[in-house]
């Protein structure tokens, strides 16, 4: 098909299905583990990053299989299977009305939806990462050796189908995620954000399969990786038994290795080991690199995600590859032409070391974002506290006094104060005086809790209600508290959509109600005894935020409402992350795709897949990195944690620096050039030797 095999079309299609499922759970992975599971962020943040450093080891096992044992059509249909069934085991645990018997909206039995979890995602790091090394390897089993162009051809579009899958599906499941669904009791629809997935996991499964016919399948082998872990560990040993002095020293360690293995392997790994050696600094990289979808996506649901449309915390994620689509070409065609004109010896080793230093500071831009959205979060009482507001719902100006001569307030009509901090020990009443009108207001109140104190003033008294605000954070999610307060005489009832908040009589108050937050605005409505409904639509109430909402009166069937703000929503907005974004998108660019070729530049023709183990390794260990650091972090605040991860990335590029200054480029196409005509060469002696005996036994 356009000079194509017919095969390479499943597989790009399957490639985009995978990816799309892979991507597609883990953008909300952090969320379902925070907000589901109700794990609090170090947990979340170590098990996301365990998650992932499986994801990046398991490919090394994949290898293995397919190239000693399987095959590399039977590995991928195998681990298809395994995580298929990874992703729909993860869906299922994600439903809510699994153990929710009493209906509640919570789980009854949490560690069940737990084990599920962690099952499925066993299950899926193992298929993902067990076919990564498979599948474009197999597609490119499928050209002959006169189609090089239509192999390039293929990577180009297998590569597109990764970064379309991966785009596609940061955008939808979030979406899917922010969805309320459920049997019993809506909830956040994390069984359709992982069903998804699942299914188009599926997808790919069936359609590699139907190409079955059509591929070429190589048998396996042999694995270069055991070799090269043979020939290493054999050196080590034969070291270890002729350590003693009576044994000559050799020019290197790995020579040790020449009883066994030929000089040719024993090169080719010496070149391996010096840039595996550079390796040893990259996975700091990857520590930082993988908090976009942890500590970045929980940065997020702290902000704004008001675009003119609603933006989810988890779809930020989307920037990095829409920014790597256009980075990549501005950096190849333009930076470093740019450069190149300067006479700037602009070395691959370089473009890695800028590339971390690029990253250290899109950290130390998180830190200065997290220090704006921490000025945002509202004070609560410290032990030995109580903080107290006061509310005028009445039409004249009031001070208030609190005892004993401890502050004193002004209130104007209709307005409300912040929250007032006290010792609790301390406050014992308030006086209420407005013009001749006066009212002492004894207090009980606990430590470590935050009151309403509302009145209204009278004719010829003052009516006052002191309410318990029982709530103790912000709202995450982007979620907002309501709650209603009646300033009519006479009993009120009050709805908001389908939300019932009950009949309040005068100056009462109702519960807080969570609601989720959207674009458009909420429809109140307030109905009294033999009075028509008044109806008003509500304000937006932003992200995060708290209100009590005051029922005022009615103006023909137009409902008058207060709003009182409890809680200030996120002010910070999401678009502030995309510069953090923006400066860790062009330190990948310069260093990971860098990394890749002069990783392959230095290695020998046979040795690229023990290289890309080692890649691929980095990257394990550096969440492990990630994992370790959020478990025994004992800073408290998370721009702290941002300037560490900062610091040590820091620190790290600068070793990096002075390890690259040592390393001697090599080509490794002329050494093994060299033991091509080494070999041509005894080649040669031993058929002339051979000659030389045949006419000396014919003289004889």
């Amino acid at each position: 098909c356009f000079g194509f095999p017919l095969s390479i079309f499943f597989i790009v299609i399957n490639e985009f299905c995978e990816r799309f499922s892979y991507y597609g759970m883990k953008a909300v992975l952090i969320l379902y583990f925070k907000y589901f599971l109700h794990w609090e962020d170090n947990l979340a943040t170590a098990i996301y990053h365990t998650f992932v450093a499986l994801c990046y080891l398991t490919p090394i096992l994949g290898a293995i299989i397919a190239d000693s044992w399987l095959g590399k059509f039977k590995t991928i249909i195998y681990l298809s299977i395994v995580y298929t069934i990874g992703q729909t085991v993860l869906s299922v645990g994600s439903i809510n009305d699994l153990t929710d018997h009493n209906r509640d909206g919570s789980p009854d039995n949490v560690a069940l939806h737990i084990a599920l979890s962690m099952i499925g995602l066993i299950l899926i790091a193992l298929g993902t990462g067990g076919i990564k090394p498979c599948v474009s390897a197999f597609g490119g089993d499928q050209f002959e050796e006169d189609q090089e162009k239509q192999r390039r051809t293929f990577f180009s579009l297998f590569y597109l189908s990764i970064n379309a899958g991966s785009l596609l599906s940061t955008i939808v499941t979030p979406n899917l995620r922010a969805q309320e669904c459920g049997i019993h009791t809506k909830q956040r629809c994390y069984p359709l954000a992982f069903g998804v997935p699942a299914a188009l996991m599926a997808v790919a499964l069936v359609v590699f399969v139907i190409g079955s016919k059509m591929y070429k399948k190589v048998k396996p082998q042999g694995n270069v990786m055991l070799q090269v872990s043979k020939c290493i560990g054999f050196a080590i040993k034969n070291r270890f038994q002729h350590r003693s002095k009576e044994f000559p020293k050799r020019e290197h360690w790995l020579d040790w290795a020449n009883e066994k293995y030929d000089k040719q392997l024993i090169a080719q790994t010496k070149m391996v080991l010096k840039v595996l050696f550079l390796y040893i600094p990259l996975p700091m990289f990857w520590a930082l690199f993988d908090q976009q979808g942890s500590r970045w996506t929980l940065q997020a649901t702290t902000m704004n995600g008001d675009f003119g449309i609603l933006v989810q915390p988890d779809q930020m994620q989307i920037v990095n590859p829409i920014l790597i689509v256009v980075m990549v070409p501005v950096v190849d065609y333009l930076v470093y032409p740019l450069i190149k004109k300067c006479k700037i010896n602009f070395t691959p080793l370089k473009k890695m070391t800028v590339g971390m230093f690029l990253a250290s500071m899109a950290f130390v831009a998180a830190a200065l974002v997290q220090v704006q959205i921490d000025k945002t979060y509202p004070v609560f009482p410290a032990a030995g506290q109580s903080q107290i507001r006061l509310i005028n719902l009445g039409a004249a100006p009031a001070t208030v006094q609190f005892q004993p001569q401890l502050q004193s307030v002004d209130v104007a009509p209709n307005e409300a104060t912040g929250y007032m901090t006290f010792e609790t020990s301390k406050l014992q009443s308030l006086d209420i005086i407005s013009a001749s009108l006066n009212k002492t207001e004894p207090l009980k109140l606990l430590e470590g809790h935050r009151y309403t104190l509302a009145f209204k003033l009278g004719l010829s008294d003052i009516n006052s209600n002191l309410i318990w605000d029982n709530v103790t954070s912000k709202p995450e999610e982007g979620k907002n508290l309501i709650r209603f307060i009646n300033n009519y005489p006479f009993p009120v009832n009050v709805t908001m959509d389908d939300m019932k908040f009950g009949i309040l009589s005068p100056l009462s108050v109702s519960n807080y109600q969570l609601i989720s937050n959207r674009d458009g605005s909420f429809l109140i409505e307030a109905s009294m005894a033999s009075m028509a409904t008044c109806r008003v639509l509500s304000k937006k109430f932003g992200y995060g935020s708290a209100y009590t909402i005051s029922v005022d009166d009615c103006t023909g069937y137009n409902l008058n409402v207060t709003y009182f703000e409890d809680i200030a929503p996120n002010t910070v907005h999401m678009a502030w992350q995309i510069p953090q974004y923006f400066l860790l998108t062009c330190g990948e660019v310069v260093f990971s795709v860098t990394g890749l070729e002069f990783s392959y530049s230095q290695a020998p023709s046979n040795m690229k897949s023990v290289l890309q183990a080692g890649w691929l390794l980095t990257v394990a260990v550096g969440n492990i990195i990630v994992l370790i650091v959020a478990g025994a972090s004992k800073l408290s605040k998370q721009w702290a944690e941002y300037v560490l991860f900062a610091a040590l990335l820091l620190v790290v590029c600068i070793i990096f620096a002075i390890m690259a200054s040592f390393y001697t480029y090599v080509d490794p196409n002329e050494i093994e050039a060299q033991f091509s005509e080494e070999k041509k060469e005894e080649h040669k002696k031993d058929q002339d030797d051979n000659e030389k005996e045949a006419e000396d036994d014919s003289r004889m």
